[in-house]
């Protein structure tokens, strides 16, 4: 019997809160930094490039142990590595917040991102044994609206902590929210079979080295392209290819390969990808455009960005339930080909657009993508086998985590390749969102026939 099926409604929205309460801390910590790494450095008398590092470290974490922290939950259950990794990030804040200097702070957001991928890596694995499969959709559809809502937020609420209280605060209001969480997720969450397979260290290891030296490599890429970062690529690839090659040997694998196998499961993949490098690319452009081209402020630039997330919020649950119902290819091919006619409006858009131009370009740009992603959650994390949820689970977080990693590189790329001309980088870092988005719609559709 599906144990989702076990669930009554109200057992259902209580685990669903449980779920929504860490996944909105996650999502926030991934954002709030961002906006006190000033008052940071300014704290710590330390220098900006030092001060990213708060930001660098978490995210670095996060990536390099998300798929073998999916792959436990397979072996452990997935509400065991969810509470651990709630507990580990709970536990993380609050030695952010008493953080003395910055190297504790920075060791301390290390330790907070390996928690968060505990998190992440098996959240939609959860959702899979909390609803019905005739319900997966409405699920994912209420966990990507969590996912929008909070990254929306996410400066906002960091701007009204700052103005009555020191950063501190951004990660010791954790705490309780966090003990909030572990106190429902022990009580309601599902306790879901646990696999025969076992852990492969080896290639947990393997996979921290890709993709470490994958992320340092682009990331430095993106300011100069130097031996060292031609070298951390080339060791990436390297890497990589031995650690793929690994994969191939094994009967369940920690990256899983078996799983690409199925064409459903690798163009849901490859969809997840191409719209992540879009989205990132605008979310990281325009605001360059807004401010230093259009003279918007500050306050203004985020205002102008807003429309965006908040129109998927409205339609990422409409999605999912819809999702629930008619094929997903059909649903994220007609998602990823509004979006990329909102981005195709955005690159064609005048220097000086009134508000109302650019918000309806903003809009119909997260129409499309809030109409695509719930849909394409659903057909990813479906198509894997229920004992194999945690790989499904993993794969969708790593395919969000590349895309951004891939479109924030993209971005500096095109940048540094237009100089002092913001609006020239803005418009090739556009096009190229354009291109991601179109060739997601063209994957996309194929899954119409895979299916």
């Amino acid at each position: 019997m599906d144990l989702g099926e076990e669930l009554p409604p109200s057992a259902r929205l209580r685990a669903m809160a449980a779920v929504a309460i860490a996944i909105a801390m996650a999502v926030l910590d991934s954002a709030i930094a961002n906006i006190a790494l000033p008052t940071i450095a300014r704290d710590m008398a330390s220098t900006p490039a030092a001060t990213i590092w708060v930001v660098n470290a978490y995210q670095f974490a996060v990536t390099v142990s998300l798929l073998p922290l999916a792959f436990l939950g397979d072996v452990f259950s997935y509400k065991r590595i969810y509470m651990v990794g709630l507990a580990v990030f709970t536990v993380a804040s609050l030695g952010c917040a008493l953080s003395p200097n910055l190297p504790v702070l920075v060791v301390a957001r290390v330790v907070q991102g390996f928690g968060g991928a505990g998190i992440m890596g098996v959240n939609t694995a959860l959702i899979r044994f909390i609803f019905p499969r005739a319900q997966l959709g409405r699920g994912l559809g209420f966990n990507a609206l969590i996912v929008a809502t909070f990254s929306a937020l996410g400066p906002s609420i960091a701007a009204g902590i700052l103005s009555i209280a020191s950063w501190h605060w951004l990660f010791a209001i954790n705490v309780p929210l966090g003990g909030i969480a572990l106190w429902l997720a022990s009580r309601v969450l599902p306790v879901t079979p646990r696999a025969k397979h076992r852990f492969d260290v080896l290639s947990a290891l393997l996979n921290a080295a890709t993709f470490g030296l994958l992320i340092t490599a682009v990331d430095g890429l993106g300011r100069s392209r130097g031996v060292i970062e031609i070298g951390e690529l080339a060791a990436a690839l390297i890497v990589g290819t031995i650690f793929i090659s690994r994969q191939f040997t094994l009967t369940v694998p920690l990256l899983p390969v078996d799983l690409f196998r199925r064409p459903v499961f690798a163009l849901s993949v490859v969809t997840s990808i191409c719209s992540f490098i879009a989205q990132t690319i605008a979310y990281v452009a325009l605001p360059f455009y807004f401010q230093n081209v259009s003279g918007q402020s500050q306050v203004e630039t985020g205002l102008l960005m807003t429309p965006w997330p908040a129109i998927v919020v409205i339609v990422a649950p409409i999605a999912g339930r819809l999702s629930d119902r008619y094929p997903a290819g059909l649903l994220g091919s007609a998602g990823l080909g509004l979006m990329t006619a909102g981005l195709v409006c955005l690159l064609l858009m005048p220097s000086h657009a009134s508000y109302t131009d650019i918000a309806w370009r903003m809009a119909i740009s997260g129409l499309g993508f809030g109409f695509f992603q719930s849909p394409n959650n659903r057909l990813l994390v479906g198509s894997a086998p229920r004992e194999r949820s945690g790989a499904g689970s993993g794969m969708l977080s790593t395919a969000r985590l590349t895309g951004q990693t891939i479109g924030s590189a993209l971005v500096a790329l095109t940048f540094g390749l237009a100089g002092t001309d913001i609006a020239h980088g803005t418009h090739l870092a556009l096009g190229l969102a354009v291109l991601a988005a179109a060739t997601g719609m063209i994957v996309s559709s194929l899954r119409l026939r895979a299916g």
